[in-house]
């Protein structure tokens, strides 16, 4: 399996010459190690691959004997080596010791280039631009989107609105159990348990894991947080419960769409819409079938704009494009894509239930969007718009 053109990016990036770190940063299981083991294979270096996602934390005593086996084998080649470094956040300390040793060798002029891999952004963030600045570019690996998932496994768009985009997940969904299994064990509890509550200090983990449990109950919802409390029944306060949903976003899991705010200051504070990073972190867990979620309109149509909101999302990583909603007293436009003064608006028709209208019009009235798309019905079909990046619209 291989995602064409992260591989490139990567590839090239890597073989020009040593100027930055390079880091790819993105949630579990959506193959940021294959991609690095691909980028070996094919860079025409030597090359030295070490993990740090052990039981047990690794120290700094660890990663510095794994570059001095990368330096060794800079020396001993005319085209310099390739070190590359997986589950870095897991090592305590790693920034000021990545900066050590890469200002070392800079100054040296050694040819060692270096690749970091991470399982969560939020969580290698602050040690990048503390300790790195300057020194690194970020790779961002997100969820994979349909169309790869239709090249490598001959997936059909209503396959995809379920299972979501985990490659590994996908030889089992004619199993429908080992598929659940391997959702909820391999990549919910392990990304809750070892990517947030084993490297973040997160004073409530319960009220954490039924945030992430409400996210994928009410995704598509616009919920505030006072809301989200009295759901919970936590006596929390609403600081607390925005910073869980930052770290679960920043693990690919759950976020909260902001309101478009058309150049205004945003309001922390405003009531986001929940959004699931990957329709299989609600479907695993729901325990219902793909045919019985498929025959039943409301609960596709809440499947459908999630993988609309989703694909948005994903897709417009490092772009500059920010993904939001709009809701004016009836009216609502499921999702607006922003981008400087430039705004796209877009209506997803999937059957569901709304509380609201359709808002497409009165948007239009107010802020002349560059473009207004209506997914689904008689507007673009949900394959041909997930098959385009989220920028393909400003184009």
């Amino acid at each position: 399996m291989k995602r064409p053109k992260l591989f490139e990016i990567i590839k090239k990036r890597m073989t020009e010459s040593r100027r930055f770190i390079q880091v790819l940063a993105g949630p579990r299981q959506v193959g940021k190690t294959t991609l690095a083991r691909q980028v070996m294979a094919e860079a025409g270096m030597v090359s030295h691959y070490a993990s740090a996602d052990e039981p047990t934390l690794r120290d700094r005593i660890w990663l510095e004997q794994q570059w001095e086996t990368g330096r060794q084998r800079a020396r001993e080649q005319a085209a310099g080596a390739m070190l590359v470094l997986d589950e870095i956040q897991k090592v305590p300390g790693w920034s000021e010791m990545v900066k050590r040793l890469w200002d070392e060798d800079t100054h040296a002029g050694l040819a060692l280039k270096v690749m970091l891999l991470g399982s969560a952004p939020l969580l290698i963030q602050q040690g990048l631009t503390e300790s790195l600045a300057g020194r690194f570019e970020v790779v961002p690996i997100p969820h994979w989107a349909f169309a790869e998932m239709r090249e490598a496994f001959g997936w059909t768009v209503d396959q995809y609105v379920f299972f979501g985009g985990y490659p590994g997940s996908a030889p089992l969904i004619g199993e429908p159990d080992r598929w659940r299994n391997y959702i909820v064990d391999a990549l919910i509890e392990t990304t809750i348990s070892r990517d947030i509550l084993l490297m973040t200090r997160v004073d409530k983990p319960a009220l954490l894991r039924r945030l992430f449990q409400l996210g994928c109950a009410y995704s598509g919802q616009v919920l505030s947080y006072q809301k989200m409390l009295g759901q919970l029944q936590d006596a929390g306060n609403t600081v607390t419960l925005a910073h869980y949903l930052e770290l679960l976003q920043g693990a690919g899991m759950v976020m909260g769409l902001a309101k478009y705010a058309h150049g205004q200051v945003r309001q922390r504070g405003s009531s986001p819409k929940l959004q699931v990073l990957n329709t299989a972190l609600m479907s695993a867990p729901s325990g219902q079938t793909f045919e019985a979620t498929r025959n039943d309109s409301d609960a596709w149509g809440r499947y459908v704009e999630t993988c609309v909101g989703a694909h948005l999302v994903n897709s417009s990583v490092h772009t500059g494009i920010e993904v939001t909603y709009w809701r004016e007293r009836n009216h609502e436009v499921d999702f607006v894509l922003q981008r400087g003064a430039e705004c796209v608006a877009i209506e997803v028709k999937s059957g569901r239930r709304k509380d609201a209208l359709p808002g497409l019009a009165a948007f239009a009235k107010h802020f002349k969007p560059k473009k207004s798309l209506l997914v689904g019905a008689s507007g673009l079909s949900l394959e041909e718009f997930l098959s385009r990046p989220a920028e393909h619209w400003f184009s």
